[in-house]
């Protein structure tokens, strides 16, 4: 999960030096940094174009400019018409369902630049530098979510480029108003778009690829809250270590294993629990004595996922791809829209963090217990017809339940479109947001583990925790008391879940070496 700062000292991030990753994405999308396009991403965007009006000059056929689109790539069109390229977004503005959220908007439109900077998609520089306008003048086009089936997140890109025709709504100020006079108010006036444009600004899976970023922020958050809550349960368990030990984990080294072992036994170093018999049992539940391997996958999950998503903000999805290095220019259909790597990427992420969620409500079931964790029911201090933490169960439930759920996959085969020349489709934008709405249930997951486990180790005194889960205990009693009497428990998760969204188990073991 390497990375490339873009971000420069005045907080801006600049856009086609080099290639953008999901954190810099997500700057731009929930920091509000504003954008600057790189000078060479310029001279790119300019030589792209330039061969794209070259070759319209030349009355070479080009889809979506000399030609329709879809199954009337067969009709000969204008070249060149600026009421055509205008009708582009207007007629794929279809979505319906949710509103995008202003990040999400702000990502896609991120996304867009980062390819357009790429120099492939002939688009003019006015194209360009209208987006890039648009995200730093805060205006942020309404952008409803369902209409894309992954094949080019058409509709979704089309409410965007449409709002810079001066159609449409978006939002500015806090006022959602008619794209022209969101544009006005803003100091900006309507595109008047060159030969591709309007096929230029909706022919992407930004959508796909700007959402996939900040759901890879998000889950890799939420993993790091997770193995955080892990460790201090092995702590009120009193867990055995041993399936922990490197000599455990050498024998068979599945990927992301032995580095969860390791994390796992840096945050108990210097406590009581790596101790000879300080472990209750030889044998723990296997929510227990899987941790590593189960995060571990988990891990390689979320590594392949940004991966697929760092190559797709490398590169070019424009087809047709406009390329200037051959004189006069050639226009190169290809398939780069296809994004059936993502889709399965992020389906293979969610059933992950699907089995992540599967062990943290085992492991919040049997610390609750007092039969499994010879803690007081439900660990509450008090016994005489208090509740505890009991009903907290129930919401264990259904979040476990609504995770399963979302953590089934898309499916295989989707409605043939456009008089059936689009006869496949990835469903890659919905694939993203089932594992984004995942990894927010599997937060809360992790921040119930947290709120439990910490009142686990405050029942069972006399121990001293490790340097690292120490750390975590004292995050988690930051910002919830322990539990007395009974109270409402729904604050304290909304607290504990905002402490590991805001990033505060990022590093939580990172420097406590490991004696394993």
């Amino acid at each position: 999960m390497s990375e490339t700062p873009h971000e420069r000292a005045d907080g801006m991030v600049e856009i086609g030096h080099s290639p953008l990753s999901p954190v810099q994405v997500a700057a731009i999308a929930r920091g509000g940094a504003a954008v600057r396009i790189a000078q060479a991403a310029w001279d790119r965007i300019a030589a792209s174009h330039g061969a794209m009006l070259s070759l319209t000059g030349s009355g070479a056929a080009i889809y979506g400019v000399s030609t329709g689109l879809g199954a009337a790539a067969d009709t000969a069109v204008t070249p060149g018409d600026p009421g055509m390229q205008q009708r582009i977004p207007l007629a794929r503005s279809v979505g319906v369902g949710r509103r995008a959220g202003e990040d999400e908007v702000r990502a896609i439109m991120a996304v867009r630049l980062a390819r357009l900077a790429a120099g492939c998609s002939g688009a003019s520089p006015a194209a360009v530098s209208a987006l890039a306008d648009l995200l730093n003048t805060r205006v942020h086009p309404i952008v409803p979510m369902t209409g894309s089936v992954g094949e080019a997140d058409l509709a979704p890109l089309a409410h965007i480029a449409s709002v810079l025709f001066g159609f449409g709504e978006a939002e500015h100020a806090s006022e959602i108003l008619e794209g022209a006079v969101a544009l006005r108010r803003a100091g900006l006036a309507p595109l008047v778009p060159g030969p591709k444009d309007g096929l230029a600004l909706v022919s992407s899976n930004a959508a796909s690829v700007g959402l996939a970023a900040l759901a890879l922020v998000d889950a890799r958050r939420t993993l790091a809250g997770m193995l955080a809550a892990a460790a201090l349960s092995f702590e009120g368990y009193r867990a055995n270590v041993s399936p922990l030990l490197a000599v455990a984990v050498g024998l068979r080294p599945v990927p992301g294993q032995q580095a969860a072992a390791s994390a796992l036994m840096a945050a108990f170093h210097g406590g009581d629990l790596p101790k000879p018999g300080t472990a209750r049992r030889l044998q723990d539940p296997l929510s227990f004595r899987c941790v590593a391997p189960i995060h571990g996958a988990a891990q390689t999950a979320l590594s392949g996922a940004w991966d697929a998503v760092l190559r797709e903000l490398a590169s070019s999805d424009d087809n047709p791809a406009i390329l200037p290095a051959e004189e006069g220019g050639r226009a190169v259909p290809n398939a780069n829209f296809d994004t059936t790597h993502l889709a399965l990427a992020f389906e293979g992420l969610g059933l992950a963090l699907g089995r992540i969620a599967a062990a943290s409500g085992e492991r919040i079931m049997k610390l609750m217990s007092s039969d499994s964790s010879g803690l007081p029911r439900f660990l509450s201090p008090i016994q005489q017809g208090r509740n505890g933490f009991a009903t907290v169960q129930k919401t264990v439930s259904a979040l476990l339940a609504e995770i399963q759920h979302r953590a089934m996959p898309m499916p295989l085969f989707v409605m043939p479109v456009a008089d059936g020349v689009e006869d496949y489709a990835t469903m890659a934008l919905s694939s993203v947001e089932k594992t984004a709405a995942i990894a927010r249930r599997v937060r809360l997951l992790a921040a119930i583990e947290l709120m439990v486990a910490a009142q686990a180790r405050d029942l069972r005194p006399g121990s001293t925790l490790g340097l690292g889960t120490g750390r975590v205990h004292d995050a988690v009693r930051s910002a919830v008391e322990p539990l007395h009497e009974d109270r409402p428990a729904a604050p304290d998760i909304a607290a504990l879940d905002s402490l590991v969204a805001s990033g505060a188990f990022d590093d939580a073991f990172a420097a406590d070496g490991n004696p394993a």
